[in-house]
């Protein structure tokens, strides 16, 4: 082989090449983009979501309990939005709703609430004392397959439970 200054010897030219084809690279890239859409085709939108609603109700609620102090006056918690300063809307994903689906039980030790607190209806806000007391106890969140249920005590203790449709049965968060 003929370099133009120097001669390689036959065969010494192809041992010089490092890297890969753009060919190689292409097929690599695409195979790779393959996979990784098969991986995001198992994930659930509406479990992600689900899971966001869960850290929003816990950060709104600690966040809630910082401004009723600091301000020394209530505030609420809700899915409605108002221009009240002391008002924090919850924001819920598209297929995240209110309520308990008719088909998953109570959570082990609740007792059978009144109908407007089965569906998540009862407490639409959440008010919270500069005390660290809240009004709420009960608030029901789902996706259509999994639930969460969120305890409040009177003293301002989240309890959550989830409904896990895989395991059929609530596991405490």
């Amino acid at each position: 082989m003929d370099t133009g200054l120097f001669r390689l010897p036959a065969g010494a030219g192809r041992s010089l090449q490092r890297g890969y084809s753009m060919l190689e690279l292409t097929v690599v890239v695409g195979i790779s983009g393959l996979l990784s859409l098969a991986g995001l085709g198992g994930l659930d939108a509406a479990h992600l979501e689900l899971d966001a609603a869960q850290q929003e109700l816990v950060e709104s609620l600690d966040q809630a309990f910082v401004l009723a102090r600091a301000r020394g006056a209530n505030i609420t918690l809700g899915l409605a939005s108002g221009k009240d300063p002391n008002h924090l809307p919850i924001h819920l994903g598209r297929h995240v709703t209110w309520g308990k689906p008719a088909g998953i039980p109570l959570p082990p030790g609740m007792e059978d609430p009144a109908r407007a607190a089965t569906q998540g209806e009862a407490h639409p806000t959440i008010t919270v004392t500069p005390r660290r007391t809240a009004t709420a106890s009960l608030w029901f969140l789902n996706d259509g397959r999994d639930v969460l249920c969120m305890r409040l005590s009177n003293h301002g203790r989240i309890h959550l439970l989830r409904w896990r449709s895989s395991l059929r049965r609530w596991k405490r968060v």
